[in-house]
């Protein structure tokens, strides 16, 4: 649903033109937004190593610093027509601030919009309030709604009574005052209803429900205030490790201030590769890693403890050592 929501939006916000149809994004982006990129170039009739620009990471540094994304916004300010970035990147953990990206992307006369994918529900959001033009989410990872289940979108209100805006129509998206009446005419609601296409999974949302229940009892700011913690705790633990087992070069990628990242710290581990990452499930962590040697951990403050790290910890300190599993 993500991926789909986000083509849909694009419909209405990546509107190209001769002179500006160019798309700043983020290098090392998930895969499915580089492929959404760029078919979407294609599909408007332009090239996508031309329509797409990539903002690197400077030589010797894993994540993209903010300062070259602007300067790229304003180098490219003629011929831009979105800015177009992960609010958390998948990778790093790296977090973007949408709104200073989304103020120079409106300064240059472009649209911006983001994938919240890895935001929602790990970071505190105010798109409203930063202006942001579109933003789409899914609610399988850190709204812990379950695999393939619904996707959510925003639209800022500005835009919400815009109806002349280009947009494939569907019959949950149409005027709710006239709906039942079957005519033909498609006319939209106001707001991000007027995107819809089909009605709700009504089961699927029964588990998001009861996730976001929770969200708003814990609520965000406390989670945030805990997220900041745990890893800072996980980061200690680590870079300890990295201390005691040089030979096994572990170092980190996520960015070291807490504000520029989320609940997430990426460990490369080039001295140990893949090797280190299935010891760590045969004993039971649950982790993730990507190609060709890092391992992602989310020490998620929604019901991970402090305990856990230090857990983890001690285990990975055996693991290092060469005690296995």
């Amino acid at each position: 649903s993500l991926t789909t929501n986000i083509h849909l939006l694009f419909v209405s916000f990546y509107r190209p033109t001769k002179e500006r149809y160019k798309i700043i994004a983020e290098a090392k982006m998930f895969p499915s937004d580089r492929y959404l990129l760029e078919t979407q170039a294609r599909f408007h009739g332009f090239e996508p190593d031309d329509a797409i620009v990539e903002v690197q990471p400077r030589e010797g540094e894993r994540v993209v610093l903010e300062e070259d994304i602007l300067a790229a916004v304003e180098s490219n300010a003629d011929e831009l027509a979105l800015v177009f970035f992960g609010g958390v990147n998948y990778f790093t953990g790296q977090l973007f601030d949408m709104q200073r990206l989304t103020r120079a992307a409106h300064e240059a006369g472009a649209v911006a919009g983001f994938d919240l994918a890895h935001a929602a529900g790990n970071v505190p959001l105010a798109l409203h309030h930063w202006n942001v033009d579109f933003a789409a989410w899914c609610s399988y990872k850190y709204l812990n709604a379950g695999p393939g289940n619904v996707g959510a979108i925003f639209v800022h209100e500005r835009h919400g009574k815009r109806f002349e805006l280009p947009r494939f129509g569907g019959w949950w998206g149409h005027d709710k005052a006239t709906r039942f009446q079957m005519e033909s005419g498609f006319r939209p609601m106001e707001g991000a209803e007027g995107w819809q296409l089909s009605n709700a999974p009504i089961l699927g949302m029964a588990a998001t429900k009861a996730s976001l229940d929770l969200f708003a009892e814990a609520g965000m700011p406390a989670l945030r205030e805990k997220s900041e913690k745990l890893t800072g705790y996980l980061e200690y633990t680590v870079d300890a490790l990295a201390d005691e087992f040089p030979d096994a070069r572990i170092s980190i990628i996520t960015p070291r201030d807490p504000a520029r990242r989320g609940c997430q710290i990426s460990m490369d581990v080039a001295g140990r590769e893949r090797r280190l990452f299935d010891d760590m499930v045969a004993a039971g962590v649950i982790a993730d890693f990507r190609e060709p040697c890092i391992i992602r951990m989310a020490p998620v403050p929604l019901y991970n403890s402090f305990e856990d790290v230090h857990v983890f910890g001690r285990l990975l300190q055996t693991l290092l050592a060469g005690g296995g599993a």
